[in-house]
């Protein structure tokens, strides 16, 4: 049985509904915080157990009898995916797979990179098959900056650099892939990046565009974005984590633009501009 952890989060649903597409529902299950939000699984014939992070009883239970373990990468804090980890080869899984990112790095000034380096050392110290997804950057963050600044006119962040943006969508097909065709990708993969690599710049210039409406990207020094960002009511400490990720970008940590998500999927990844031309125009 191959289980999904997060099965009910953006990523996870969509390996799940790729799995479905190769598997039979009873060789898969899902481990989520609230059955409820899985029902329909459940409906197709889906195992649906819960299962916490933080609870690793609940965990034990969630993964009973699995083969294989789709780990889907939480918050930037390595001790919860370790504790999964040892609850996945307890539960006598063959292998387990992570979702890392292209950036982990333990000294990135962006807080989920050392986190995931952690965590793909936890893997290597498992005694079992793995395989860390370096998956490239989530495309939705640009989509809610460029949403954003369709509503001002203006696209206000600190210095960033280029980021090879990456669909969700494709993310979750390759790694069903993955679950699917055992040995296709071992150990440590390249960086699973979309097509290109675009700073915010570039982002609202397509979004501009596409939309026929002006955008400006405005660049604002850090100390200036943080004091904005509290002045709206987040909380500084939330403020400066996110400030990481463009101090990190401007470093190229994202910036690599690699060609195994496109080989592993047999067409070219999902650009950049297809995925705004489907959220800001619809």
């Amino acid at each position: 049985m191959i289980i999904i952890t997060g099965a009910t989060g953006q990523l996870g649903r969509g390996v799940v509904e790729h799995l479905l597409a190769r598997l039979p529902a009873r060789q898969i299950g899902v481990s989520v915080r609230d059955p409820l939000k899985a029902q329909d699984l459940a409906d197709l014939g889906v195992r649906v157990r819960q299962g916490d992070f933080d609870d690793p009883a609940s965990l034990a239970y969630a993964l009973e009898d699995a083969s294989q373990v789709l780990i889907v990468s939480g918050p930037a804090d390595a001790r919860p995916h370790r504790t999964a980890i040892e609850a996945a080869t307890a539960a006598g899984a063959e292998r387990v797979l992570y979702t890392s990112h292209m950036g982990a790095n333990p000294a990135s000034p962006f807080l989920p990179m050392p986190s995931h380096a952690e965590t793909e050392q936890d893997l290597r110290a498992s005694g079992v098959a793995f395989t860390a997804l370096r998956n490239g950057f989530y495309a939705t963050t640009a989509l809610q900056f460029a949403g954003q600044a369709l509503e001002s006119g203006t696209l206000v962040a600190p210095e960033d650099g280029p980021v090879s943006w990456t669909a969700h969508a494709d993310l979750a097909e390759v790694t069903a892939v993955a679950l699917a065709e055992k040995g296709r990708l071992d150990g440590i993969t390249p960086p699973l990046t979309g097509p290109e690599a675009l700073d915010l710049a570039d982002v609202a210039a397509i979004a501009s565009d596409l939309t026929g409406r002006e955008i400006t990207r405005v660049t604002v020094p850090d100390d200036e974005w943080v004091a904005g960002m509290v002045a709206r009511g987040v909380p500084e400490q939330q403020a400066r984590f996110l400030l990481g990720m463009f101090e990190a970008s401007r470093k190229g940590e994202f910036a690599e633009v690699g060609p195994a998500l496109g080989e592993l999927l047999g067409r070219k990844p999902i650009a950049i501009r297809e995925l705004l031309a489907a959220t800001l125009t619809n």
